[in-house]
């Protein structure tokens, strides 16, 4: 499988539980994850795409400089609309596109790194940080919408559902 098609399968998979979740639960303050909801982790994770994708273009992505547009958090609607960009973009995407990456973590200063990377590489690390907020997602699911089934391997690594399956049982 490539990049491509297994950012899509994330994305198909976070559009089950758009597709499945109550606007409530969506939109639902959930204590064991610090009172953040659905909406605001399924917001978090797209934006990472969608900053990527607006920012092929120029070259130079930042994703500290995504739109952190809180209507996405609270519109399931929305929020599939988003997700139907990314797979258009995806579609269409050239996977040895270069790119730059602009990087600060710095408390105490404003000087960014520039980090030479392409799209296929960026697209490797929304897949690593889509999968980690879907663990945080699958959590939330569990405390407040468990209705919604989600597949075993939501929010896992590929690497280890892998180990997983070749570990011997104890």
């Amino acid at each position: 499988m490539n990049l491509n098609e297994a950012c899509k399968d994330i994305l198909k998979q976070l559009e089950a539980v758009l597709n499945n979740i109550k606007e409530e639960d969506f939109k639902k303050p959930i204590p064991t994850l610090n009172n953040s909801t659905i909406g605001q982790h399924i917001r978090h994770t797209l934006e990472f795409f969608t900053c990527l994708m607006h920012n092929c273009e120029n070259g130079v992505v930042n994703y500290d400089k995504r739109d952190h547009d809180k209507l996405i958090e609270s519109d399931k609607d929305l929020a599939l609309t988003v997700i139907d960009h990314i797979n258009s973009f995806l579609d269409k995407s050239e996977a040895d596109t270069e790119l730059v990456l602009e990087v600060n973590y710095s408390f105490s200063d404003d000087i960014l790194t520039k980090i030479k990377t392409s799209l296929s590489r960026e697209l490797a690390y929304n897949i690593e940080h889509a999968i980690h907020h879907m663990a945080i997602i699958k959590i939330g699911l569990k405390e407040i919408a468990s209705y919604i089934s989600v597949p075993s391997h939501f929010g896992v690594a590929v690497s280890t559902i892998k180990y997983q399956q070749q570990a011997p049982s104890a």
